[in-house]
C-alpha cells in the first residue's frame, strides 16, 4: 500500500494533474480531446494533447483515473477509491 501511496502522493503533487481531475470529477467520461479543450478555455492553460496524456499517465499509475472505450473514442473516468482509502486510514 505504500507505493500507492507514493503514486497518488506524486499524482496530486501537480497543479495540471489536480485540475485534470477537478475536470474528470466535474464530468466524468470525457475524451482527451475535450477535457484538453476544457483545460485550455476554463484556466487558460497552455498545454498540448501530449502533455495532458502524461499526466494521465501519472494519474493512472496511482489508480485515479481509468479508460474504456465508448464507440470509437477512449473516455477518461475519476476514481476516487483510492483517495477515499487513503484518508479512511487517517480519519477512522
Amino acid at each position: 500500500m505504500n507505493g500507492n501511496k507514493d503514486a497518488i502522493f506524486k499524482a496530486l503533487g501537480d497543479s495540471t494533474r489536480r485540475l485534470i481531475l477537478d475536470e474528470l470529477s466535474e464530468r466524468n467520461e470525457l475524451t482527451l480531446y475535450e477535457l484538453t479543450i476544457r483545460l485550455i478555455t476554463k484556466y487558460d492553460l497552455s498545454i498540448t494533447r501530449q502533455a495532458i496524456a502524461k499526466h494521465l499517465s501519472v494519474l493512472e499509475d496511482a489508480g485515479l483515473v481509468t479508460s474504456k472505450r465508448k464507440g470509437k473514442y477512449r473516455v477518461l473516468i475519476f476514481n476516487n477509491e483510492p483517495l477515499k482509502n487513503l484518508l479512511k486510514g487517517w480519519i477512522e
